[in-house]
């Protein structure tokens, strides 16, 4: 259905696709719509200017393949699961810039898609999207570049024009650029979603062509469950349809067993943001959408309220299964960091290095080695040690960096919070100048109250002095602990949890 045999190309004839759809179509989406019964995939259209400044990134934790901005923030996210279904629509009005952009992901996809019907300011305003088709001149020019140059298809989305021989004429220059197919959103440039679907047009274009024409706008009153696809195929004459709004309000419209409760579809859904580290407020507007006119009841709330991943699988019931997946995460992590770091001290510049991480279960109860290294300055006579500490938005883990007698430390592994970032990097400091760290087990240095190391209390008056020398301490590692720095250059303060990328 989905290939020809001969060249392993993506066939774009008699398919059913999930539409690019800007905030509904990142990873979670675009699987979900797979497993349902989806031909193939979009995914939302990004922009030329900002891709072209990615990076390539295998991410070995999430098995997934990273296109990172040099913010942090990874702009498109795919897997293995999807690489011969995914189609890469992008946002250009540049013919070179199509092409840089096309040739840095066309090993990782199935075809690439070129944005041409989208009517939003942010796409128009730079001769973007519904804006290219009063320049056809631009079209052929982007579309005959990125067909000579990638080896993938290359297809193009468009909307249709005031009058029926504008589109005909448009969709016939448009084939002779040799792309695979073209989608018609079968809607004037300014015409919305409330506004019916021109079927006519869609089928006048797929009769004056020859390669496959896609048909979409078909949500609104035409497509509610499966078996309507058909119907919408028939009524435009096309050889493919494309599915937006449809789909994103229950994505199991592709298959054909019929509509599944939203309520499974969402817990699905979000089985899959939490397995691959999906944005939570981009999993929240997903949710929101498939909630519909249920967004403001309790579940709805409480997912409008959520922060985090976290949060949001309590509404839906998951916690269990977020911590086995943060789990197994974390455990991948260890591993891939345990087997390529190396456990003894390495300079990165002026910062002295090693692979450490803070096992709390090694030290007392009330111990950490940030206390014990607060204490040993305090006894030298230093200035308290300072920290820094960064988050990376790809999988949000923090690494910190101490400086201790003007020179740095830092644990060259990642860790899952801001506070064991910290205890990670004193611990380089204590080993690399020989200093206990108060794990269990070690020769009492006298550093830190021994009655706090022992955890017990023998009288009121050294309880209360232990305790009162305990709450500054913690007070003084709260004070030492400098600005969070977060990738994307946002500062938060130290006790303030970094605010999630829109």
């Amino acid at each position: 259905l989905v290939y020809n045999s001969l060249s392993r190309r993506l066939s774009f004839s008699n398919i059913t696709a999930l539409a690019p759809m800007v905030r509904v179509g990142t990873l979670p989406m675009r699987l979900l719509a797979l497993d349902y019964g989806a031909d193939v995939v979009y995914c939302e259209e990004l922009i030329d200017i900002k891709m072209a400044q990615c990076q390539r990134v295998e991410n070995e934790v999430l098995q997934t393949v990273d296109f990172v901005a040099p913010d942090d923030r990874v702009m498109f996210r795919t897997c293995e699961r999807e690489r011969d279904r995914v189609v890469f629509q992008m946002g250009t009005a540049d013919p070179d810039r199509a092409l840089t952009v096309a040739k840095l992901v066309e090993k990782d996809v199935a075809a690439v898609d070129v944005n041409m019907g989208c009517p939003k300011e942010y796409s128009t305003k730079g001769g973007m999207g519904a804006a290219l088709l009063s320049d056809p001149d631009k079209i052929e020019a982007i579309l005959r570049k990125l067909v000579a140059g990638v080896s993938v298809p290359v297809t193009c989305k468009i909307r249709i024009l005031p009058s029926l021989e504008e589109t005909i004429s448009l969709v016939q220059r448009i084939q002779k650029t040799g792309v695979t197919a073209v989608a018609v959103h079968g809607r004037f440039k300014e015409e919305r979603p409330r506004h019916p679907v021109h079927c006519d047009y869609i089928q006048a274009v797929a009769q004056a062509v020859s390669i496959p024409i896609i048909a979409n706008g078909g949500s609104l009153d035409l497509v509610k469950t499966n078996t309507d696809i058909e119907e919408f195929r028939k009524a435009t004459g096309a050889s493919s349809v494309m599915l937006a709004r449809a789909a994103m309000w229950n994505p199991s419209v592709f298959s054909s067993q019929g509509l599944l409760p939203v309520e499974t579809v969402m817990e699905e859904y979000l089985k899959y943001a939490i397995r691959y580290d999906n944005n939570a407020f981009n999993t929240k507007y997903c949710l929101c959408q498939m909630l519909r006119d249920k967004v403001e009841s309790p579940l709805g709330k409480q997912v409008q309220a959520a922060q985090t991943n976290a949060e949001i699988s309590e509404a839906y019931g998951l916690q269990e299964f977020y911590q086995q997946t943060q789990d197994q995460l974390q455990a991948r992590r260890d591993a891939l960091q345990s087997d390529s770091q190396p456990d003894r001290p390495v300079m990165d510049g002026d910062v002295t290095t090693m692979a450490v991480k803070f096992e709390r279960r090694e030290y007392p109860p009330q111990i950490t080695p940030k206390m014990f290294l607060l204490e040993w300055s305090r006894k030298e006579k230093l200035e308290q040690p300072l920290y820094e500490t960064v988050q990376r938005s790809q999988d949000r883990s923090f690494q910190s960096t101490v400086t201790v007698a003007e020179k740095k430390y830092r644990s060259t592994l990642w860790e899952k919070s801001k506070k064991f970032a910290e205890q990670a990097a004193a611990i380089v400091c204590l080993r690399v100048l020989g200093i206990p760290e108060g794990r269990i087990g070690e020769e009492d240095s006298g550093l830190v109250c021994k009655r706090k190391r022992q955890g017990r209390t023998n009288g009121a008056v050294d309880e209360e002095r232990c305790k009162k020398r305990h709450v500054a301490d913690i007070q003084q590692e709260t004070e030492t602990s400098e600005t969070l720095v977060v990738a994307n250059g946002d500062h938060h303060k130290p006790d303030t949890p970094p605010a999630e990328q829109p």
